[in-house]
């Protein structure tokens, strides 16, 4: 059997797929970026992201079956809030800054 080489889901649609995934288990700084196409997924960055500032650095990613458009597979999320706080850390005078 052949893999597609298209997707029924758009990008646009599996970002907004991803969004809604981690808004019931992330704080709202996490969120996604635009997604590559491999195969037959959205492959999306999950990055850590301030008004003002944008992105500030990826901290996991989420596959998105593209022919259903749903979650097949994730950085666990435990470890995407691991990696949130370095990269806050890393990045935290510019982040005040940007609030004060």
């Amino acid at each position: 059997m052949l893999e597609p080489l298209v997707s029924r889901v758009t990008a646009l649609e599996a970002q907004g797929i991803v969004n809604e995934f981690l808004s019931d288990r992330l704080p709202d700084r996490f969120t996604a970026d635009q997604g590559v196409w491999q195969k037959k997924f959205w492959v999306v960055p999950v990055i850590l992201a301030y008004p003002g500032i944008g992105s500030v650095g990826t901290v996991g990613q989420v596959r998105v079956d593209g022919m259903v458009g749903e979650v097949v597979d994730y950085t666990a999320i435990e470890e995407m809030k691991r990696v949130g706080m370095e990269v806050y850390q890393v990045n935290r005078d510019a982040i005040e800054a940007a609030f004060s």
